[in-house]
């Protein structure tokens, strides 16, 4: 059975099994499947719902299902399955053997788009780790990347892929020298994010649901480039561009990875430190897909993560960090849809619908993030010496000068100011 590469045919199988509880259902669940599928560039010949009444321990599905996917795979010309669930090594082994094609589970395709767009170092450490941990009870792949440099990873092949066995220690060597790599970058980040938090700058986080249009949002308010594809998981790593506000000199925006219903257990750990910067945000943008009719299911998924992540305490389900939902994609909706939501946003100042697109309702967007960064400002009277322009300077730029005088004083002049900034401008300014 030889490696196949992007653009190949393949059938899309969402199993629904009886007695199991679903997120989504199961027509939804297919269409993810699919999504998933088009982001690694796999060209879908079929796609389809298979209800499994009871599961096999050595195929998952039944001998007469697995005859017909068989025969559909004939048909179709398709060289790869695709089944949207977990499949354990044996029935993975089992079905490859059976349909005499490449099998990969809902697991192996994740890590497969997230092999693809992972541009960083960190990104590649965590993909790798991941890799290694869903791999090693498979061993059906090479680990000749262990000792060299590879081309890719493992699933769909690429350069420096042939198919031999894996040394077990190798892999738990590897994994355990990524996971100290890994340590190393989260102690980094938190000291960039400590950096961050005596520097004047807030943080504003954009988070949701995958494909809900984060990273369109993200280039249209920072002018940047970010890959904003039509695609799940078009973004991997926390991206941070400097963008202004009304009354905010200069805020740190950071675009996230996509959240998503069932993420694999070995994907939620090793993407933990990517999604650790949402935790040292100022202001949480939940950016939701409202032309999605899921829409509900997905801001619950996202809820549970940010609750996970401890930014949602899950007792009270209150956060500490402000969170304002972006209900994006209005441009999308038919118009008695749309104009219910503006109606019911109209009354919620947690709100705001946009249009990442089109740019729709944007600039209310920044004004409602603005209001939240600002919303604990005062009045602060401040002394300074007159030759102290620094620290003057600094107030100048960071907060609102309402009122300035000098005044002369037997130990020499000095100017007074009247300056409106948040408790944590303050304590910065105070720290000079």
């Amino acid at each position: 059975m030889g490696e196949v590469s992007r653009g190949a045919r393949a059938l899309v199988i969402c199993p629904d099994i009886r007695g199991q509880s679903y997120e989504l259902d199961a027509q939804s669940r297919l269409e993810e499947a699919k999504g998933l599928a088009l982001a690694i560039g796999i060209v879908i010949a079929e796609a389809f719902v298979l209800p499994v009444r009871q599961v096999k321990p050595n195929l998952l599905f039944g001998s007469g299902q697995v005859d017909n996917i068989r025969i559909q795979c004939e048909q179709e010309e398709a060289e790869l399955v695709v089944v949207d669930g977990s499949l354990t090594p044996i029935q993975q082994r089992n079905l490859e053997d059976k349909l005499a094609r490449k099998v990969i589970d809902r697991t192996g395709l994740i890590l497969e788009i997230f092999g693809e767009r992972a541009a960083t170092a960190e990104g590649r450490l965590q993909v790798e780790l991941a890799h290694l941990d869903y791999q090693q009870s498979r061993l059906v792949r090479s680990w000749t990347h262990l000792e060299r440099q590879r081309g890719g990873f493992g699933f769909l092949g690429g350069p420096g892929e042939t198919q031999i066995e894996a040394d077990r220690r190798m892999i738990r060597q590897r994994m355990s020298q990524l996971r100290k790599e890994l340590e190393q970058v989260r102690k980094t980040r938190a000291l960039h994010r400590a950096r961050r938090g005596r520097a004047p700058w807030p943080v504003i986080a954009l988070v949701g649901y995958t494909n809900a249009g984060k990273s369109t949002l993200f280039n249209g308010l920072t002018g940047s480039d970010v890959m904003a594809e039509d695609l799940l998981f078009a973004t991997l790593d926390p991206t941070m561009r400097a963008i202004e506000l009304p009354g905010v000199e200069k805020a740190i925006l950071s675009d996230t990875v996509g959240f998503i219903s069932d993420l694999p257990t070995q994907l939620v750990a090793a993407f933990r430190a990517t999604l650790e910067e949402v935790t040292g945000a100022d202001v949480i943008v939940h950016v939701r897909d409202m032309a999605n009719p899921d829409a509900a299911a997905q801001k619950q998924q996202v809820l549970q993560i940010l609750t996970d992540l401890e930014v949602i305490d899950a007792e009270s389900g209150v956060s500490e960090i402000p969170i304002l939902e972006a209900w994006n994609k209005i441009d999308a909706l038919a118009e008695e849809r749309r104009a219910e939501l503006v109606e019911i946003a109209s009354h919620d100042d947690k709100t705001v619908p946009i249009s990442a697109m089109t740019g729709e309702g944007v600039e209310h967007l920044l004004q409602r993030i603005d209001a939240l960064l600002t919303q604990d400002s005062r009045t602060y009277a401040i002394e300074l010496a007159a030759g102290d322009g620094m620290r003057s300077a600094w107030l100048h730029q960071h907060g609102q000068v309402i009122e300035e005088q000098s005044i002369d004083r037997d130990e020499g002049p000095v100017r007074q100011l009247s300056v409106r900034l948040t408790p944590k401008e303050f304590g910065r300014f105070s720290a000079l």
